[in-house]
């Protein structure tokens, strides 16, 4: 029977596999920088494979962020929830989105926007087409 990644591991392994979109970077790019090859990598940003101490802060400068990045957002112990660990759902879904190809590109392409007004009407029309979206009562 399979092991189930743990919680952080997960995490971890989606904010690297974000950081390194948001980059441009590949599989492969990334495993010959760190010195593993691309499943390796692959196993990282599944949470399949631990990340150990020194291999997240080389991953850190090779993604130009500190290492604490790749825990923001990250699930908690808690002693309330069976298992020990929940996760801010509000957050969730945000992490979910930054995963995709879409959210990344999206997100991308948005930050590069400098005029503020520009991006104002850009949330303006999102919200709108999502409200166009959402079932009407009856």
């Amino acid at each position: 029977m399979p092991k189930t990644p743990n919680p952080i591991d997960l995490h971890v392994g989606s904010r690297v596999r974000m950081r390194r979109i948001l980059l441009g970077l590949t599989q492969e790019r990334l495993g010959e920088a760190l010195g593993v090859t691309f499943q390796q990598v692959q196993k990282y940003e599944k949470g399949t494979n631990r990340i150990g101490a020194s291999r997240l802060q080389d991953m850190a400068k090779i993604l130009d962020v500190p290492p604490s990045f790749f825990f923001e957002d990250a699930p908690t112990i808690d002693p309330m929830v069976p298992g020990g660990f929940s996760e801010s759902k509000s957050a969730d879904f945000v992490v979910d989105f930054l995963s995709t190809v879409e959210g990344l590109q999206l997100n991308k392409a948005f930050a590069s926007i400098r005029d503020q007004k520009v991006r104002r009407r850009i949330v303006d029309l999102v919200v709108a087409i999502a409200a166009a979206e959402e079932p009407r009562s009856p």
